[in-house]
């Protein structure tokens, strides 16, 4: 994902999955809480239905849509962890395998921290 994006232009903004399928409209953006890059984002998947988390890298912010390079059902099927509070560790590594990516190295000092802070949002 282009790193110079503001995350809370995402907020709103429509979401598709790699056939060009609608998938939902983005409900918060999570932030690596040591690097302050948006690395998360929730998808309210339908009216009745839950947020999806999806990864922003390697997701891309074309023409105001989040294009996310997953098919539909593999982003219906993330985890769910609810939203509005941060990722522990051990989540964003069951989210990382459930999209067959490859997580970050952790950071020595970010041991027990918590990840997935809330975009605008201040500790």
């Amino acid at each position: 994902m282009q790193t110079d994006i503001d995350p809370r232009r995402l907020i709103g903004r429509k979401a598709f999955d790699r056939k060009g399928a609608k998938i939902g409209t983005v409900d918060e953006v999570y932030l690596d809480d040591a690097t302050g890059v948006p690395e998360w984002a929730a998808v309210r998947t339908g009216l009745f239905s839950r947020d999806a988390f999806v990864p922003l890298e390697p997701s891309e912010f074309v023409e105001d849509t989040l294009r996310v390079p997953f098919d539909r059902a593999l982003i219906k099927g993330a985890p769910d962890f609810g939203v509005g509070r941060h990722l522990s560790p051990e989540q964003e590594l069951q989210l990382y395998r459930h999209y067959g990516l490859d997580a970050p190295p952790p950071e020595d000092s970010a041991s027990d921290r918590d990840f997935g802070r809330l975009a605008g949002q201040e500790e």
